[in-house]
C-alpha cells in the first residue's frame, strides 16, 4: 500500500516536473537547447525535484511556482551527466546515445556549462540569496565530489572514509539542496531546513550505496553491464569487502589488474559473481540502512503532514530498489 500512494503521488508530480523542464529548455539559447532537450528526454527518476517539491509541500508551501525551483537542480545534475559522458568517453546514457556522440565533444561541454549558468539564474529570480547560497554550495560540492573520484581511481586503497567524502561531494549534496530548497522556498525555520538538508543528505548516501551493490547484480535485472565499477577502477564497498577477502597472492594480482585498468568484462563478471555469493552486496545495503535511520530520525523534526509519511516511503524505496 505505501509503494502505492509513493508510485501515486509520483505520477501526479512527473508531469508539471517535466513541463518545468521543458519550460527551461525554452529559455536556453537556440545553440544550447538541442543539447539539453537531449539529456531531458533520456528520462531519469526525477528524485531531485520530487524531494524538492514535497519538502515545499510538507513545510506548507502550495504555489505552483515550486516546481521551476525544483527542476534548477535537475538541470545541474543534467551538466554534470553530460560533463561525466564525456570524461568516460561513454558511448550512452539510459540507452540512448551519448549526447557528445551526437553533437561532439565540445559543443556538448560548453551546452552543459550554459545549462548550469542558466539554472542558476533561474534560482536567482526568485530573489532570495538563502536559495542561491544553497545552489551555489550544492554545485561546488558536486564538482569537489567528482574531482575527488578522479584522484581515487584505480587506487585500491581507498578508504571507506574517502569513499564516504566522495559520495557526499559527488551524489548526496544534490539530494541535500534539493530538500533544503524546498524548505527554504516554504519559508521554513532554520532547524527545519537543516532537517530537511540532513534527511536529503543521508538518503543521498544511502542511494549511492545501494547504486554501487547494484553495480554487481546480473544485468538482466539491471539493464546495466555488470560489474562497471570494476573496469573503471572505483573501490566501492562491495568491491572493498571483496579484495579484503583475498589472500595475499590473489590480492596482489587483483591490485595489479585493478590499478592498471586491465579488468575485463569477464573479470568483472566473474568478480560479481563472488560478491553475490559471498553477500557483499546485501552487506553494503545494511550499511546504507544506517543513513536511512539517521533521515528517517531528521524526517521526525518537520510538520506531521501526508508528505512525511511519503519522504519515509522514499527511505524505504531507495533501500529495496532494484535497479
Amino acid at each position: 500500500m505505501a509503494k502505492l500512494l509513493l508510485k501515486a503521488r509520483l505520477a501526479l508530480e512527473l508531469p508539471p516536473i517535466n513541463e518545468a523542464l521543458n519550460r527551461a529548455a525554452q529559455g536556453l539559447p537556440d545553440a544550447v537547447r538541442p543539447v539539453a532537450q537531449h539529456i531531458f528526454d533520456a528520462g531519469g527518476k526525477r528524485l531531485r525535484p520530487l524531494l524538492t517539491v514535497l519538502t515545499a509541500r510538507l513545510c506548507g508551501y502550495d504555489r505552483a511556482d515550486i516546481y521551476d525551483l525544483a527542476v534548477t537542480l535537475e538541470m545541474l545534475h543534467a551538466a554534470t551527466l553530460l560533463h561525466d559522458d564525456v570524461l568516460d568517453n561513454a558511448a550512452t546514457r539510459r540507452g540512448r546515445p551519448a549526447a557528445h556522440t551526437v553533437f561532439e565533444v565540445t559543443p556538448t561541454i560548453l551546452a552543459g556549462d550554459a545549462l548550469l549558468s542558466h539554472a542558476n539564474s533561474m534560482v536567482a529570480d526568485y530573489g532570495d540569496p538563502r536559495l542561491c547560497r544553497c545552489f551555489s554550495e550544492a554545485t561546488s560540492r558536486t564538482a569537489t565530489g567528482e574531482i575527488l573520484e578522479i584522484a581515487a581511481q584505480r587506487k585500491v586503497q581507498t578508504s571507506a572514509e574517502e569513499y564516504e567524502e566522495i559520495v557526499r561531494g559527488k551524489t548526496a549534496w544534490l539530494i541535500r539542496a534539493s530538500c533544503q530548497m524546498g524548505a527554504l522556498r516554504a519559508g521554513a525555520s532554520d532547524e527545519q531546513a537543516e532537517a530537511a538538508a540532513v534527511y536529503g543528505e543521508n538518503v543521498g548516501m544511502a542511494f549511492q550505496m545501494v547504486d554501487d551493490a547494484l553495480d554487481f547484480a546480473p544485468e538482466s535485472e539491471t539493464g546495466k553491464p555488470t560489474g562497471g565499477d570494476v573496469r573503471e577502477g572505483k573501490m566501492t564497498p562491495p568491491l572493498r569487502m571483496y579484495r579484503e577477502s583475498l589472500d595475499d597472492n590473489e590480492r596482489a594480482a587483483f591490485d595489479a589488474a585493478f590499478a592498471t585498468g586491465l579488468m575485463t568484462a569477464a573479470d568483472a563478471e566473474a568478480i560479481a559473481g563472488r560478491i553475490r555469493a559471498a553477500g557483499y552486496d546485501a552487506r553494503t545495503r545494511r550499511q546504507a540502512e544506517q543513513f536511512l535511520e539517521r533521515a528517517r530520525q531528521a524526517l521526525l523534526r518537520l510538520p506531521d503532514r501526508p508528505e512525511r509519511d511519503l519522504m519515509l516511503q522514499m527511505a524505504d524505496y531507495v533501500r529495496d530498489r532494484k535497479k
